[in-house]
């Protein structure tokens, strides 16, 4: 099968014919269908994630259809399927409390074993999965085992955002672009903050209330003017300092940071504005994935047409093109995320 290598730390990825992926007992094969390029992919392809070598296939935003079970699976041939990029055991104390995405076994294609960026992917563990609603393109749903679904738990898990508050969202790459969506159809009112003015603009066609533009300094302090004293919650979708202060200070008094962003390798430790956490009696919450049995909640609110997720997608890429969309992540990226479709060329 055809599949994308990492050969080289920042370097064009391989693109070889590969052995074809052997079914796990509790698991099954995927074809995949779609795999959408994320910010975590070029933390590997740059060499800053700690468990991403060369000789891995990357990509875990991907969804697919089952060409192989394994006995002990849930799945049968034929089922569409969307994953979270964190597959738990589901049978130690994190998965047993709800917490799966906290599970200590975890498996992670993508990054620790093959991922999507191929025709076919194996898929432990496939309780972590769940289906494809019919009215979902794959497109669509690729998006979902990542950005989306880290999004909504970081809105609805972690902060408990609550209609008619301020959200502010620093950067507006995919998992910012889900926060928006999402912070809005749960009512709130959003500010979002980046250096790139299309994305700026791209931002504010899609319903955000007020836009900060970065390069012009004082962020935070634009924020609390705009929101009459500050966000109520504010996600940091980078993992930079910059930004990450950035959103602690923006805050009103008891407000909620939510470090989205992954902060790895050279970003790993920052230096915190604690004084301001401390002044302003703030909460801090770090959020990484989503249990999967919350999908349902995240599902049935697009399926019921109350939220519209597809202007996400500004682009859909061959295999062969993935070297492209990640060495772009070096630099202020385009608006939208692009999705893997064809995975022969």
């Amino acid at each position: 099968m055809r599949a994308a290598v990492l050969r080289e730390y920042n370097r064009d990825l391989s693109i070889e014919d590969v052995a074809f992926p052997k079914c796990p007992k509790d698991g099954v094969i995927l074809k995949v269908l779609a795999c959408g390029v994320c910010r975590s992919d070029w933390h590997g392809w740059t060499g800053e994630h700690p468990r991403v070598k060369p000789g891995q296939i990357g990509g875990h935003e991907y969804c697919g259809e089952v060409v192989e079970a394994g006995p002990l699976a849930k799945y049968k041939v034929g089922h569409r399927l969307v994953a979270p990029f964190i597959l738990a055991c589901g049978s130690c104390p994190s998965c047993q409390s709800g917490n799966s995405n906290t599970c200590p076994n975890q498996r992670l294609p993508g990054f620790t074993e093959p991922g999507a960026f191929a025709e076919y992917v194996s898929v432990p563990l496939d309780h972590n999965l769940a289906v494809l609603p019919e009215t979902l393109t794959p497109l669509l749903a690729a998006g979902l085992g990542c950005r989306v679904t880290t999004a909504w738990h970081a809105l609805t898990g972690r902060a408990a955002l609550q209609a008619g508050e301020w959200l502010a969202v620093h950067g507006t790459g995919g998992v910012g672009l889900s926060a928006l969506i999402l912070g809005r159809a749960l009512g709130a009112r959003v500010v979002v903050v980046d250096i790139v003015p299309e994305k700026l603009a791209h931002a504010l066609s899609l319903g955000a209330e007020a836009a900060v533009d970065a390069r012009e300094g004082s962020t935070a302090a634009t924020i609390r003017a705009i929101t009459g004293g500050g966000a109520h919650v504010s996600v940091e979708a980078l993992g930079i300092a910059a930004t990450t202060n950035a959103s602690i200070e923006c805050l009103r008094p008891l407000g909620r940071h939510v470090q989205v962003g992954m902060p790895v390798g050279h970003t790993a430790r920052m230096e915190i504005d604690m004084n301001a956490v401390y002044m302003g009696n703030l909460a801090l919450f770090g959020t990484r994935g989503m249990p999967s049995w919350r999908y349902p909640s995240l599902l049935s609110l697009i399926q019921g047409s109350r939220v519209d997720m597809s202007p996400l997608i500004a682009r859909q890429i061959r295999l062969s093109e993935v070297s492209r969309e990640l060495a772009a992540f070096n630099g202020p990226t385009a608006p939208g995320v692009a999705v893997v479709t064809d995975f022969l060329n």
